[in-house]
């Protein structure tokens, strides 16, 4: 099914303009994913993404997932909730250059606990230790209602927005279609 998506791009270019969450749970641990294995973020991209249309990357073969994963850069971080995957996010950028937050996200058991301030905080600090110019990311209309909301939050400002349609399946993709926290 054609969609209208809007696409909004955000940047932050100053590491003081990061607003931490005020919240910093104690339980999330969070590790950095070594070595590269396109079985793991192939499952977060999913188990995250699932319920706001993230299909993008649904096509790729194996190949194509470890190609993305052992660019120049990108870095892979999951954040833990007593052993558990609670989320993760992906940078991309080498040291001195721009970094991008290539995605971001909570698996839907997490999600409305406070987690999402305390893992872009997260996220935002590690970027700006690779002493980036700015670090940036990009959203959509079809992510969690309240992503836009926690990156201005944290600091980023919005810098352009393109509207465009795209071909949507009828339901979301997830790793169950309609899976929701509690579920």
């Amino acid at each position: 099914m054609i969609q209208k998506e809007i696409i909004y791009y955000l940047e932050m270019s100053r590491p003081q303009d990061l607003c931490p969450s005020r919240l910093s749970p104690s339980e999330l641990d969070f590790r950095e994913s070594q070595p590269p294995l396109p079985e793991v973020n192939r499952f977060l991209y999913t188990a995250v993404g699932g319920n706001w249309w993230w299909v993008d990357r649904l096509g790729w073969t194996y190949r194509d997932w470890l190609d993305f994963l052992r660019r120049p850069g990108h870095e892979t971080w999951i954040a833990y909730v007593n052993g558990t995957p609670a989320g993760y996010f992906e940078l991309e950028g080498k040291e001195g250059e721009p970094v991008e937050i290539l995605s971001f996200g909570l698996l839907p058991a997490f999600v409305g606990r406070g987690y999402g301030g305390a893992l872009l905080t997260a996220a935002v600090r590690r970027a700006w230790e690779k002493k980036p110019d700015k670090v940036w990311l990009h959203t959509c209309s079809f992510d969690h209602p309240g992503a836009l909301d926690n990156y201005k939050a944290r600091g980023f400002r919005l810098v352009r927005t393109e509207e465009h349609l795209k071909e949507m399946p009828e339901v979301t993709p997830g790793l169950w279609p309609g899976a929701h926290a509690g579920g």
